[in-house]
């Protein structure tokens, strides 16, 4: 048989090659013969990951990380009908059946079915139902024929940079720009210049945005969203996230706004260095105008052992709702539905009406550079990392 690799965490701050099982079409101990094996084109790291990996959630040792994959079917259970050996597919980081309530109505990141816990399962996740993650060589993915896009093979590796953001960073990033309601002409905030935040700045620009805004405190992070036509404000200044975007287009509000940073947020100005839960939400709500939507795909979580407070702990934040209220904000939270965006992302990939690797500077590393890879994302470098664990990836 086989061996494989994987990328597991250990504690907060370390993580490590280890060896894993081979993956098998099983589900516990039954058949899983819905399923398919896959050898990994690429994975990537995401900022999700990065949470676990700092001790922020309740991630057990020895989790195999990973939720965003693209790979090459090497084997199909029996009841898989339309997805064949040697295609080249991507996979949702959403785990869904394709057969409950929620999965027939395209919410996919809150299935019924694959997470005994709560609605919503993903690939070497905390609590999300246990599944074995995909950086690594080799991954199952269940319900084939429903989960998983196949990719053209003919352009499949000349755009595989590309594409592999198809897993979770495009989509998310273009759910949390589509939520916000942007379209032609809009005037957008995008909280976060880290991959996911670029993404969704990118996603704007192709939804039309007239203008698209990224706040940061990181420099490079500022630095790459410039390179593709955004405006930037740096939330180390003492001037209000207000009055830097009045600076930029003559008022201190947008239309509407996106949290691309979540839950590890830190306070503005003075407050720079300090962690400061609400602070992002609590923002955009004061930049948005009356009657805006905000999009938040940036990660709350239900436990942070990190938290500053007790509230923290548990996910309860000093959120101003009454300042929401008031200004008839909508607020669209929670996992994306990744198949729901995919394949017209894809298509925009294809023909080219999108540089999304460029966007958020993809830059492909080995799987065993991925302890290095974590290190330098976690120092906020402006890099989306992209793993290649059999080295197919064109250079």
């Amino acid at each position: 048989m086989s061996g494989n690799r994987g990328v597991a965490y250990i504690k907060p701050g370390v993580v490590e090659i280890q060896s894993i099982d081979y993956p098998k079409l099983v589900l516990g101990n039954r058949s899983c013969q819905h399923g398919v094996i896959l050898k990994i084109i690429s994975t990537n790291i995401c900022g999700s990951d990065q949470h676990m990996v700092r001790g922020r959630t309740t991630a057990p040792e020895g989790l195999v990380l990973g939720h965003e994959i693209t790979g090459e079917v090497i084997e199909a259970g029996r009841d898989v009908e339309f997805i064949k050996v040697g295609d080249i597919v991507s996979v949702p980081f959403n785990i869904a059946c394709g057969r409950c309530r929620n999965c027939k109505e395209g919410r996919t990141g809150i299935c019924l079915n694959v997470n005994p816990a709560r609605p919503g399962a993903a690939y070497g996740y905390v609590d999300m139902g246990g599944w074995v993650g995909g950086q690594a060589e080799y991954v199952m993915v269940p319900y084939a024929d429903f989960n998983l896009l196949r990719l053209p093979k003919d352009r499949a590796m000349e755009k595989i940079k590309d594409l592999t953001l198809l897993s979770d960073i495009f989509p998310t990033g273009y759910h949390g720009a589509v939520s916000a309601g942007v379209g032609p002409g809009s005037i957008v905030y995008v909280a976060g210049a880290g991959p996911v935040g670029l993404a969704a700045a990118a996603s704007c620009h192709l939804l039309g945005a007239a203008v698209v805004i990224v706040g940061d405190m990181i420099p490079e992070r500022l630095a790459q969203a410039r390179s593709f036509g955004c405006e930037v404000v740096d939330l180390r200044k003492d001037a209000t996230l207000a009055q830097q975007i009045e600076q930029l287009i003559g008022v201190p509000e947008v239309d509407c706004a996106v949290d691309c940073v979540g839950f590890e947020a830190k306070g503005h100005g003075h407050d720079a260095v300090v962690e400061r839960p609400a602070t992002v939400l609590n923002s955009i709500m004061e930049i948005t105008r009356a009657g805006g939507s905000l999009g938040i795909p940036g990660l709350y979580v239900t436990g942070d052992p990190g938290g500053v407070d007790a509230n923290a702990k548990i996910g309860m934040l000093g959120i101003r709702i009454g300042l929401g209220w008031a200004k008839s904000h909508s607020f669209h939270t929670g996992q994306t539905p990744v198949m729901k965006y995919h394949r017209q992302l894809m298509n925009a990939i294809l023909f080219d009406k999108i540089q999304i690797a460029k966007a958020v500077n993809v830059t492909v590393i080995s799987l065993d550079e991925a302890p290095k890879g974590y290190q330098d994302f976690d120092k906020g470098a402006a890099r989306k990392f992209v793993l290649d664990p059999h080295a197919m990836i064109p250079a």
